[in-house]
């Protein structure tokens, strides 16, 4: 497991009646997986959950911005990930509600196939 931050120390435990909740470094983030479903990126000590059609109306509703990132040619992309309420990083109960909802979002999108090498 890579070196963690105490955020991300912090945060995997919060998430720990989850599953198996592990991290894994990426693209200059992490990943976050909850028995092996990823669900969840951290970047620059921030937490994105994943959404979808089922579950975006609720962080847009709260006024929740999703995660962008620059791309080399200057464009920006966005991901269907989006940072749970302040109140959730304060209250663990809160926070695997919108945890939850995320793992509802992981399982229902389409599973992309492995490449056999």
């Amino acid at each position: 497991m890579p070196a963690h931050n105490e955020y991300l120390s912090w945060l995997i435990e919060q998430l720990s009646p989850l599953g198996s909740v592990r991290a894994k470094a990426m693209f200059g983030g992490y990943g976050i997986y909850c028995d092996e479903l990823f669900f969840a990126i951290v970047v620059d000590d921030v937490l994105y959950v994943k959404a979808d059609v089922e579950s975006e109306s609720e962080f847009t509703a709260l006024g929740l911005a999703p995660f962008q990132y620059a791309m080399k040619d200057g464009s920006v992309q966005t991901m269907k990930y989006y940072p749970p309420p302040e109140s959730a990083l304060e209250d663990q109960g809160e926070l695997l509600v919108w945890a939850r909802k995320a793992l509802g979002a992981a399982l229902r999108a389409p599973q992309r196939k492995k490449k056999s090498r």
